[in-house]
């Protein structure tokens, strides 16, 4: 294996000692190296679970899935649009991919917020490119979703699943994980925090979920999805930084996109 190879994030990279994808050829050591198939998302919401079958991340309708193997009515793969690896059920895919026309801008659709769709009027699409321009008043539009561990739509969703689904309504980058989102856009202190920036509490010692992801609403508020709140919820910033102080998570950062 090469030392390129030592750096990639396993949670996004389409190999296992048997099977790569095949533009990791010369990167990864596998045994077979494979072109992956695109496959589109036709339901709703898709789990995409994890080896042990944990749900680890979520398709949305029209999201692309990149298949690279099969295990009876599971496909193993990779989901296009934040990178995450893992294994859909076959039945929410279908073959081919198509250009969407819109997506989904209302919370309250037949479909999850950020769905793709070809083609049809209706009151909740946007013309795909026709962004919003406010995190925060997309995550606004969220409260009292429940809180759901590894989901990222507007039916459930995870604290990165929130702030992933609030960015990708307005045209912004948007990966999976809380320590990926620590990384986007530049630090600031909390001091010189505002309305926007996103406030992230790392943990040393959680396997692939290392942190929790939050949106700073003002000076004093954020604005998350908890599993202690059961829900997408606005809660002091101060109460929230005590509590994962108190669970051995470190200090909060504070990114501003």
């Amino acid at each position: 294996m090469t030392a390129a190879a030592d750096i990639l994030d396993p949670r996004t990279t389409l190999a296992r000692p048997d099977l790569a994808e095949q533009a990791l050829e010369g990167v990864v050591s596998a045994t077979t190296y494979r072109a992956t198939r695109a496959m589109r998302c036709t339901a709703p919401v898709a789990d995409v679970n994890g080896e042990t079958g944990a749900r680890i991340d979520q398709l949305i309708f029209g999201e692309i899935f990149d298949v690279l193997d099969a295990d009876g009515d599971r496909l193993w793969g990779r989901a296009r649009r934040d990178g995450v690896v893992g294994w859909v059920a076959r039945v929410d895919l279908t073959e081919g991919v198509v250009l969407p026309a819109a997506r989904v801008a209302a919370v309250d659709a037949a479909l999850p917020l950020n769905a793709l769709v070809i083609e049809g009027e209706d009151p909740s699409f946007q013309p795909v490119g026709a962004f919003e321009r406010d995190p925060v008043a997309v995550a606004e539009r969220l409260l009292g979703v429940p809180h759901v561990p590894g989901a990222r739509s507007s039916r459930g969703t995870d604290c990165a699943g929130l702030v992933q689904q609030a960015l990708y309504a307005c045209g912004r980058a948007a990966p999976r994980y809380p320590d990926q989102q620590a990384e986007l856009g530049r630090e600031v202190t909390q001091a010189d925090a505002r309305r926007g920036d996103l406030v992230i509490w790392l943990h040393d010692d959680m396997g692939p979920w290392n942190g929790h992801s939050a949106i700073l609403l003002d000076a004093d508020r954020v604005l998350h999805a908890t599993g202690h709140h059961g829900a997408v919820v606005i809660e002091p910033l101060a109460e929230a930084e005590a509590r994962y102080a108190a669970d051995g998570f470190r200090a909060a950062v504070f990114r501003r996109l």
